[in-house]
């Protein structure tokens, strides 16, 4: 295991600049920084994770302990600011990490990098107080953070969102409902979006607001732990809302401009989805080709059979395409570009062919890929929720949609 000075070290230096190239080209290629951190988390992974995942999708505990351990080497919570305690990643780095963790076991990923999106808003638009209060407290501990949106009518349409906040003297009372909150059973604080507008017809632009809510805030009930078809070590609940107290400077940017935070949060967020669904992919492939390599059919490997070749050929091309958009769309993040249309190809393209590459895994696996003391069902289950969760497959198709569209009613081509 790299020891945790090395990877501290590591995260202190990981943002110096790749030295240029003589020759004025493109570069796919990882620094040796990059790849050392990488390196590092799957080796994590492969020593940490893997051999404990079966044990936790069966029983669905959280995996506390790989949680510590890992936030003790610096691979939780990676983008968190160097000033404020965290490793200071940036998005391309922290996709890397979530890649390589992800081939262990994507739900004990999840456990460990689903703080990720509930400090997103905080990052973009927290008070220098509120950052320092609240991602702070995550650098310090090993701890959980949920973003919590989604309601039992609420999932892709977050527009549609009921849950209000009524402003009550210097401070707002809560009263909702959500549902499906990764990390709600142990969250010490939650990204909350509220209406606060109590216009019917007021525009999702300026009616929602953001809030931190603190775990323990009286009135918040937390509902029993879902038992999922996968990542069931995740801890997925609803919460409730009743009459909980939020002061004003809980407020995260302005009132009315909420929407704009969770949408805004989603950008960045994104390419480290598609970046969970890649380790996924890459798992899958690796396990069916070894498989392939070993079990013998007619007297021969069933490598060497057409059928099978082409579907380890047709997992391998996705993984590489999905691999260079999801790096392209974590870069943009890094360089300041607006990302919805990278971000939402790389999601939508990466959880799509990780359910495509898990298929292919458990038929090539044959009968043995319907058991679960094989590797490759629990990756099947394990991939359905990446064409689902942080915008479903079908809304990825919508965003990517509406900025082509925008892009050829603006300068007549799709090309960027």
């Amino acid at each position: 295991m790299l020891s945790k000075s090395a990877l501290q070290l590591f995260a202190k230096s990981a943002q110096t600049a790749v030295s240029k190239p003589s020759v004025r080209c493109m570069s796919f290629e990882l620094s040796d920084l990059q790849r050392e951190y990488q390196q590092a988390a799957l080796k994590f992974a492969k020593e940490e994770i893997a051999p404990k995942a079966q044990h936790h999708d069966e029983t669905g505990e959280f995996p506390w302990e790989i949680v510590k351990k890992a936030h003790s080497l610096g691979l939780m919570n990676p983008m968190i600011p160097e000033e404020l305690g965290g490793p200071g990643l940036n998005n391309l780095e922290s996709a890397l990490v979530v890649e390589a963790l992800s081939y262990g076991c994507t739900g004990i990923q999840l456990a460990i990098m689903g703080n990720s999106l509930a400090t997103a808003p905080v990052l973009i638009a927290g008070s220098p107080a509120q950052k320092k209060k609240y991602l702070g407290m995550l650098a310090a501990e090993p701890i959980i953070a949920a973003y919590c949106v989604t309601e039992p009518g609420a999932g892709s349409d977050v527009s549609g969102t009921k849950t209000k906040a009524v402003l009550k003297g210097d401070s707002y009372v809560i009263n909702g409902q959500k549902m499906w909150i990764t990390g709600g059973g142990h969250a010490k604080w939650f990204f909350v979006l509220a209406r606060t507008d109590p216009d019917p017809k007021a525009g999702a632009g300026k009616a929602y607001t953001a809030f931190v809510v603190d775990g323990d805030s009286p009135g918040l009930i937390r509902g029993k732990k879902e038992k999922n078809m996968g990542q069931r070590c995740s801890d997925t609940r609803g919460i409730a809302f009743e009459d909980v107290v939020v002061p004003k400077e809980n407020i995260l940017g302005k009132v009315g401009e909420g929407f704009k935070v969770a949408m805004g949060a989603f950008d960045t967020t994104r390419p480290g989805v598609a970046a969970g669904a890649l380790g996924l992919s890459w798992r899958a492939l690796d396990e069916a080709a070894k498989y392939a390599l070993e079990r013998k059919t007619f007297g021969v490997p069933i490598a060497q059979h057409q059928g099978v070749s082409f579907m380890l050929a047709d997992m391998a091309m996705n993984l590489e395409l999905s691999r260079l958009v999801t790096y392209k769309a974590a870069s943009d993040v890094d360089k300041g570009i607006r990302s919805s249309y990278y971000a939402s190809i790389a999601k939508c393209f990466a959880a799509d062919t990780a359910n495509q590459t898990a298929a292919n895994a458990v038929q090539i696996f044959g009968g043995n890929g319907f058991n679960s003391e094989y590797p490759v069902e629990k990756l099947m289950r394990d991939a359905k929720i990446y064409q689902i969760y942080e915008g479903t497959s079908q809304i990825q198709r919508v965003v990517i949609s509406r900025e082509l569209l925008a892009k050829v009613a603006q300068t007549g081509s799709a090309r960027t």
